[in-house]
């Protein structure tokens, strides 16, 4: 947001995804179908977090929309195990990843094994009503672990300077050292012993093995009865959380742009995200009607076809208003192949 919002129910401090700090902000929900078009959006307070929301919602849709069996698709934040306790079972059923903490717990109690995750396969394993869908992605296994060896340098590197330190500061060096560790997250990494002047500290080297153990490997959870649903859905149906996320992607960027937004009171705050989704809904539309016309482009750099070229190349047609000896009348531009090409997919006639 910007400006001043004092006025405003929904405008507030909150956790920001984007690192803008110093703005006030609003969250927003956004309900795609499967196929990840838009259906509903709403506006809460900018102070929010993503799981407070997920009971009243589920119940919310189940009598808004009238479904008897629902079935719930969220990431790890947003499908804690106090969340998912207290759902009603007999209408949802949830799809969702687990923690690395969850998937050590379940090692740990011999429900299932490393060994077990494999590269090209889908392994499930069932314990009682829960079903488990182990998977390995070699790609992100490499990710995890550079990552990991980035942030743990990156904090050694920090706590070094404050241990060689000599200026005075506000906080002791235990203090900033525990502020460094939060930073990067590498505190379940590193044990800090002694205290200011003979502050030390050492890496935890065999909770980094059994860390790197765990890279590339995920764990799908759902309580669908296999009757209902098959491993390989399960896993493709959390997968499908990407269109979600890409419609948010969109609408806060690639010419919708949601952000900034200057509306200074709640009503026209809600107006304007929602007619952002209305846009998002139709540029969703035009994305699966020109499907066979991106078809026909290359693949990575020799790609010429994309949605804002599509865009640019429709900027050209326009509609003149002429009058000529008091006679009216209105010229539009001829479309070029390439645009008439375009226009054919969409379903438009000019």
């Amino acid at each position: 947001m910007e400006g001043e919002y004092k006025d405003s129910d929904l405008v507030d401090f909150g956790y920001n995804r984007d690192g803008k700090r110093g703005h006030e902000q609003i969250v927003i929900s956004l309900l795609c179908n499967s196929k990840g078009c838009p259906v509903a959006v709403e506006v809460f307070k900018g102070n929010t977090k993503d799981e407070t929301t997920v009971l009243d919602k589920i119940d919310e849709i189940g009598k808004k929309y009238g479904l008897d069996k629902i079935i719930f698709v969220g990431d790890r934040g947003m499908v804690t195990q106090a969340k998912y306790e207290k759902i009603n079972h007999d209408l949802v059923k949830v799809i969702s990843a687990l923690t690395h903490g969850k998937i050590q717990e379940l090692c740990n109690k011999e429900i299932i094994q490393l060994s077990m995750f494999d590269e090209k396969n889908i392994v499930e394993v069932i314990d009682g009503d829960a079903r488990y869908c182990l998977c390995k992605n070699p790609d992100m296994e490499i990710k995890e672990a550079t990552t990991r060896q980035r942030l743990l340098q990156k904090t050694t590197d920090e706590l070094d300077k404050i241990i060689k330190s000599t200026k005075k500061t506000k906080y002791s060096k235990s203090v900033r050292a525990g502020k460094v560790l939060g930073k990067f997250k590498m505190g379940k990494f590193i044990i800090l012993e002694g205290s200011d002047e003979n502050l030390t500290y050492r890496i935890d080297h065999a909770k980094i093995e059994q860390e790197a153990s765990l890279d590339g490997c995920y764990i799908i959870f759902t309580d669908v009865p296999q009757e209902d649903m098959t491993a390989v859905d399960a896993v493709a149906n959390y997968k499908s959380l990407l269109r979600v996320e890409q419609a948010f992607r969109n609408m806060k960027t690639v010419r919708l742009e949601i952000r900034p937004v200057y509306h200074k009171t709640d009503d026209r705050i809600r107006c304007h995200v929602f007619i952002c989704m209305l846009a998002y809904y139709v540029m969703w539309h035009m994305n699966q009607r020109l499907k066979p016309f991106f078809s026909t482009d290359g693949v990575g750099p020799d790609r010429k076809y994309t949605f804002d070229y599509v865009m640019e190349s429709l900027k050209t047609i326009c509609i003149q208003n002429v009058e000529i000896s008091g006679i009216k009348s209105s010229i539009i531009t001829t479309p070029n192949d390439e645009q008439a090409q375009i226009l054919k997919h969409l379903g438009v006639n000019l």
